[in-house]
């Protein structure tokens, strides 16, 4: 059976689908609304199950591959929520010291896909990190709606600084070479962008789908960025160019790239969402960016 893309589905419901996973609708209401679209039998049931991420037929890279390391690491976070545990990930045979980058996740924890994401930087010869939001309240539940739930319980503002904390601990990793980067998805493309903010020796910011800061933060931005949009999100996309004049009008190194045609979250293989060609094209462009600010 051929892998479902975001062609198969009706526009509206993937505009639902949109509305559902970051909270706009409830579970019934997505069924209840996106039955009126039925195609080829399949109901609102239908849809959710096929839309629902395939963790295990997405992975690239394994957890025993033996070209890396990986471990979960908890670091104090005295600014936020006390402690933070996350998940790293480093070349077995590293040579010399290493550029770092911050992995930052969806609205649903530190999932197995984000998991892989950290591997796959860590084949590219990058120190990852990638920490759990969902950790003060048990960590990841292995279900992303139970996980979408947990998620809107999070003090927001404590969160934040568990991610600086990471941040900071991650660039002062004594195999790291001191240069930080971080990249994020969706809620985690959005957090860069408040790190780029927050953080003045962030030495690259890498927003995949991720909300703008307001104006007057994102002319505090120094750190060369790279962000990527999908051409179908409307939600988010419409942001980029205010958010880029100011980039502009600050003088600060930046690249912006929509992608046409495609749905917000297109980099994630793990749903139909994802657009093969622009998550490559995507990742390409940001291991380059990685490549060109992070090494010595």
């Amino acid at each position: 059976m051929s892998r479902l893309t975001a062609q198969d589905f009706p526009p509206e419901v993937m505009k639902l689908f949109d509305q559902y996973v970051h909270g706009g609708i409830s579970r019934r209401d997505f069924m209840e609304s996106s039955s009126k679209f039925a195609v080829a039998g399949m109901t609102g049931a239908g849809f959710l199950a096929a839309l629902s991420p395939r963790f295990a037929e997405a992975q690239q890279v394994k957890p025993d591959d033996k070209r890396i390391k990986t471990s979960f690491v908890e670091i104090p976070s005295p600014q936020g929520y006390g402690k933070v545990r996350g998940y790293l990930a480093q070349p077995a045979n590293a040579t010399g010291k290493l550029p770092v980058v911050l992995v930052v996740h969806e609205n649903r924890g530190l999932n197995p896909h984000i998991e892989d994401i950290a591997r796959r930087l860590a084949v590219d010869n990058f120190i990852a990190f990638a920490p759990d939001a969902l950790f003060p309240l048990g960590g990841y539940p292995g279900d992303e709606d139970k996980a979408r739930d947990l998620f809107a319980k999070l003090d927001q503002s404590k969160t934040r600084e568990d991610f600086i904390a990471s941040a900071n601990w991650l660039s002062k990793l004594p195999e790291g070479n001191g240069k930080l980067g971080a990249v994020g998805f969706c809620y985690g493309g959005g957090v860069v962008n408040v790190l780029a903010t927050r953080l003045p020796d962030l030495a690259a910011a890498v927003p995949f789908y991720g909300p703008q800061p307001s104006a007057e933060e994102s002319a505090k931005i120094r750190s060369p960025l790279q962000a990527h949009y999908a051409g179908n999100d409307e939600r988010i996309t419409s942001g980029w160019p205010k958010f880029e004049a100011v980039l502009k009008a600050s003088g600060v190194k930046h690249e912006g790239y929509i992608y046409p045609g495609v749905e917000h979250g297109f980099n994630n293989d793990t749903t139909p969402r994802y657009d093969e060609a622009a998550a490559k094209l995507a990742w390409q462009r940001t291991i380059a960016f990685f490549n060109s600010t992070l090494r010595s």
